[in-house]
């Protein structure tokens, strides 16, 4: 069976289960199958697969038939240009994200590398930074498999980050990928609840990226999400606004003054959560839209 045998073959498959763009899921599982680039597929058209090769992708396209998401499927997943491996144990990390770790970095990188530390303005963000190694602290709350706190590090030369999470198994994850990108000795992974978790100390800077979804919404989501996500990690099965409120209450505590919060929030979430925000003594509070020009981050600023 030639390459685009297989392709047409396991097109037509995905199309009759209902999996959307079925030619393209085809295609990104056999080119992971081959280890090349999906588009050198169309320079393959004629080659012959192997035995080996064509079990694994008729198991790969008979999973992805039941709806698991392809990024559990090839174990993979690649996040702010960086590779990050995932399970069911973790959220497969979204294009969505990528704008929560943008805004922090463009704010770190707006400041000034020459002024003393204690007068730095960061994009009106003004904070005295103690730790004797000049970093600037940043905690990352549900950090699942990591791509947060390690797309950070990975783009920023004066950050420290703790990055906590209440499952293990998701640490467990995270932090192989930590090994894989270099950054292990930068991150602290912390087994905690963001309910309790006590620092010792504060942070210049909160991100997070929480579960927003509501329990009314929940059941209407895609299957790969509601068969094979971890549903924590996803709703928080209430009004999808918990976790906001526990964070930004808790931030009074672990967030320096002058600190910023950064927030992931869900479509029509973003002027509540502000609300939220506003309530916990939270100000200069602003919004920074998706590609599809939907409020996606949200950020305050502590009085």
């Amino acid at each position: 069976m030639t390459v685009l045998e297989s392709l047409q073959l396991s097109t037509d498959f995905l199309d009759k289960k209902g999996i959307e763009s079925p030619r393209l899921n085809a295609e990104l599982l056999l080119s992971e199958i081959l280890k090349c680039k999906r588009l050198d597929l169309y320079l393959k058209f004629d080659q012959p697969l192997k035995e080996n090769e064509i079990n694994i992708y008729r198991e790969w396209i008979a999973r992805r038939g039941k709806f698991e998401p392809l990024q559990y499927i090839t174990g993979s997943v690649e996040f702010y240009g960086l590779s990050f491996k995932v399970s069911p144990d973790v959220l497969i990390p979204r294009p969505e994200t990528e704008i929560l770790v943008e805004t922090v970095i463009n704010m770190m990188n707006n400041k000034s590398s020459v002024i003393p530390n204690e007068e730095r303005n960061l994009k009106g963000f003004s904070t005295t930074l103690t730790d004797r190694n000049n970093k600037i602290k940043i905690l990352d709350i549900g950090t699942g498999s990591g791509n947060i706190p390690i797309a950070l590090v990975k783009n920023l030369n004066d950050a420290e980050i703790t990055a906590v999470d209440v499952s293990e198994k998701a640490l467990l994850i995270a932090k192989e990928n930590a090994v894989a990108n270099g950054v292990e000795e930068k991150i602290h992974f912390i087994t905690a609840d963001v309910k309790d978790y006590a620092s010792g100390f504060q942070f210049d800077i909160i991100i997070s990226n929480p579960p927003y979804v509501s329990k009314e919404e929940y059941p209407n989501l895609q299957k790969e999400i509601t068969n094979y996500e971890p549903m924590v990690a996803v709703t928080d099965s209430n009004d999808g606004l918990d976790f906001y409120r526990t964070i930004t209450e808790r931030a009074k505590i672990l967030l320096k003054s002058n600190g910023k919060i950064f927030l992931e929030v869900g479509k029509d979430q973003s002027k509540i959560v502000a609300d939220i925000l506003e309530k916990n003594n939270f100000i200069n509070i602003y919004f920074v839209k998706d590609y599809q020009q939907i409020d996606r981050v949200v950020v305050g600023e502590l009085k």
